[in-house]
């Protein structure tokens, strides 16, 4: 029997979405109408993210309560370290839990000015696993931290990376999120170093759709992430064409989603910003389907 035109997986995967908080009215709406895309789907989560140095605090806590408030979907706000003492990090928290969010993704956080050295708040936690250790000690929190295939650019080596992973987790941290990477064997090769180190967590991908080549070239320098040669030569020439570069991202995105499902990757979780199609088009490239009575955002 030939072989199908397009190699379909068994839609056995579960997916997550990351969000950032809206800046204006009309970045509000554009996130809502992004959630109300993707919330058939049934993600397990989406997470809100949190800017250097508290910037978007008071964002971030609206739009996690609203999700929580409004949605069936279980919603999940980006915590850090960033100039904050333990006492104001714990007050916020609290205010989570009584707002209905039970998961925190625990993050160090970058320094609030570009080009600064990382240094601890005085007062304040230390790092990621001191974080995790401090949340577990507020409430039984879901706590998802950050993981680096390609090594955090603060990081001396990979083992030292590897080593901080495993303290995050034996804190108290239920998963690890990757940082977004272009090719498969960067998180097969991370994951079985994770394994050597002992660490049994769930380890899930974190994937980046390109919706801006420049962009992403950006972000990748700012965390380390290798953007492959080969990358730069598929999306040149279509500045001038968005509907074709979407077209290209996500079928780029799906065939490392397939090569990761290949894999046993059977969990995924997509950096959106903001922006629900190419995130849907992926998904149901991977057989994902709108689930039957899933959370819809309330009208």
């Amino acid at each position: 029997m030939a072989a199908p035109l397009f190699a379909d997986v068994a839609g056995d995967i579960e997916v997550s979405f990351e969000f950032f908080p809206p800046k204006t009215e009309k970045m509000e709406e554009t996130l809502w109408e992004s959630i109300q895309t993707l919330s058939p789907l049934g993600p397990r989560f989406v997470s809100v993210t949190y800017g250097a140095g508290g910037t978007t605090r008071e964002r971030t806590h609206n739009t996690v309560a609203r999700i929580a408030r409004e949605t069936a979907i279980p919603a999940a706000a980006h915590l850090t370290c960033v100039e904050a003492t333990r006492e104001e990090i714990d007050q916020v928290a609290r205010e989570y839990w009584a707002a209905g969010v039970r998961h925190i993704v625990a993050l160090r956080g970058d320094p609030p000015r570009a080009g600064e050295r990382y240094a601890t708040h005085p007062g304040g936690y230390e790092n990621a696993a001191d974080l995790v250790a401090g949340l577990r000690k507020l409430h039984p929190f879901e706590i998802s931290v950050a993981a680096y295939p390609e090594c955090h650019p603060d990081s001396p080596n990979p083992g030292a990376d590897i080593d901080n992973l495993k303290a995050k987790i034996d804190a108290g941290a239920t998963r690890a999120i990757t940082q977004f990477f272009f090719e498969p064997e960067t998180f097969f090769r991370f994951r079985d170093d994770a394994a050597r180190a002992g660490i049994t967590a769930e380890i899930v991908p974190g994937i980046m759709p390109v919706m801006n080549f420049a962009s992403v070239q950006r972000m990748s320098a700012m965390c380390g992430t290798a953007v492959p040669a080969w990358m730069g030569k598929l999306f040149e020439g279509l500045d001038e064409h968005p509907a074709a570069r979407q077209l290209v991202a996500a079928t780029l995105a799906a065939e490392l989603c397939r090569k990761l499902y290949a894999g046993d990757v059977r969990q995924f979780h997509f950096y959106t910003l903001n922006r629900a199609e190419l995130s849907y088009a992926i998904c149901h490239l991977l057989g994902l389907r709108p689930k039957v009575g899933a959370a819809l955002v309330a009208a």
